[in-house]
């Protein structure tokens, strides 16, 4: 029986490195472990792992009769297939409290800070295995990408004290230099289809009973959207009604402006409005100081439904 390590469904920066960070960290203790991705990886995350020559984790999203550590995630509508014939070793996560059970105790680390990668450097700490330059580094990226560079409401000073002493690891002088040239890769959205810039950060959710799906890409400019709104409307429209879904939300958040233009495909759009206070003009609105999902968005909707 093998050991992996895995983030949720489409998976971010943090979910790919956590994942890699982890596996390192057991096999070290002596629990063999396998990174793994369920999904292929966005922009971001390939010039994360190429800047700090790691290799790509493996594709999966079934691990039936396998064990699994879970990182960054504890819902199962962002879980790979077959959960209940997975043996669920541990949960390492920064969000709430999902609702996967299991049938035996587990090993968790949940933190309310803004990335798991931080919660994964604190296993390093506990367990007093040194990170290797590589990993630290594609951490370090990881925590500035979850955060925005620090701007989210999300991070805190333990995420801030991480990259700081993970980029001394990894021999990084300006970090934050770094982390914008990431983001710049991460705003590049020319060429890409309308379902992988939809697909890029997105989750699905449920909420009393329907599911919401809701989706992120983070950019320095947002006039790149300014000719494919269209395109995305039609394709989020496409795969709401593809998973029988009551919301299909797509933020496209400024980090430079720091806010974020909901675009609102919906059963109900007096929903979202109740939820922000703000009226929808052609399904859009724009709302000021907007920067996380995890924090601004997700809460306000689930008090919605």
């Amino acid at each position: 029986m093998k050991t992996y390590a895995c983030g949720h469904i489409n998976p971010d920066t943090d979910s790919v490195c956590s994942a890699i960070a982890l596996a390192y960290l057991k096999t070290q203790i002596g629990e063999p472990c396998i990174p793994a991705c369920q999904g292929g990886l966005s922009p971001e995350s390939e010039f994360v792992l190429s800047t700090f020559g790691l290799e790509k984790p493996e594709l999966k999203n079934d691990f039936s009769g396998e064990n699994l550590y879970i990182t960054d995630y504890s819902d199962l509508a962002q879980a790979p297939h077959n959960l209940k014939e997975t043996n669920i070793l541990g949960i390492v996560d920064h969000h709430k409290l999902g609702d996967i059970t299991t049938s035996t105790p587990l090993e968790c680390w949940i933190r309310p800070v803004g990335c798991t990668c931080t919660i994964v450097k604190e296993m390093f700490e506990h367990h007093k295995v040194e990170i290797p330059k590589n990993i630290a580094g594609a951490m370090m990226l990881a925590i500035l990408s979850d955060t925005v560079l620090f701007k989210s409401p999300t991070c805190t000073k333990a995420d801030t004290k991480a990259v700081k002493e993970l980029a001394q690891i990894a021999g990084v002088e300006d970090f934050k230099a770094l982390g914008m040239e990431m983001f710049l890769v991460k705003s590049a959205v020319k060429g890409a289809t309308p379902r992988t810039l939809l697909l890029r950060d997105y989750k699905d959710f449920e909420m009393g009973g329907n599911k919401i799906g809701i989706g992120q890409l983070e950019v320095v400019d947002l006039k790149v959207f300014d000719d494919m709104k269209e395109a995305l409307f039609a394709d989020m429209k496409a795969y709401k009604a593809e998973g029988g879904r009551h919301t299909v939300m797509l933020l496209l958040t400024d980090i430079i402006t720091e806010g974020s233009q909901f675009l609102v495909v919906s059963d109900d759009e007096s929903k979202v409005e109740s939820a922000f206070g703000k009226k929808l003009e052609n399904h859009q609105m724009w709302v000021d100081g907007v920067l996380s999902r995890k924090k601004q968005v997700i809460p306000v909707m689930e008090k919605q439904f």
